[in-house]
């Protein structure tokens, strides 16, 4: 049986090809999700995603996501950075959630260096791009073996 992956980004996330590109590397949402497949794919798995600007609307996603999702694969943006409404939810699942940032926000600006839900999730992934979401994948390949 694939597994089954739900990938949610987070605030600002879908202006991605409009961002900083030294921080964000230079791909829009759609790229990165393309690119998400395609490592998914290679790995023979199955993904999902979602997108919202919405901190209420992102809550409620992550209170469905459990229902059709083996593991969760989550970039809540700046929401990382103080919505304890997002990390309350986060305490409610039981399947594997890996945090991805594209930056490395331990190197950022001072607000951005705590993640009030790093301490919840399964593992976090900073810093790589792209690459981050391919080793969140094989982070949860190698859990799932």
């Amino acid at each position: 049986m694939r597994l089954r992956v739900g990938v949610m980004h987070g605030v600002n996330l879908d202006v991605l090809g409009r961002r900083n590109a030294d921080h964000y590397g230079g791909l829009t949402l759609t790229e990165l999700e393309v690119r998400i497949k395609q490592f998914a794919r290679e790995l023979e798995m199955d993904p999902s995603f979602s997108q919202t600007n919405h901190e209420g609307e992102f809550v409620e996603q992550l209170h469905r996501a459990a229902e059709g999702a083996d593991a969760l694969i989550l970039n809540p943006g700046a929401w990382t950075h103080y919505s304890w409404a997002i990390r309350d939810a986060l305490e409610l699942f039981t399947v594997p959630v890996v945090e991805v940032h594209l930056s490395n926000i331990a190197e950022r600006e001072d607000w951005r260096q705590h993640s009030v839900v790093s301490d919840i999730v399964t593992c976090t992934v900073m810093g790589r791009g792209p690459e981050g979401y391919h080793d969140a994948l094989q982070y949860l390949a190698v859990q799932r073996a």
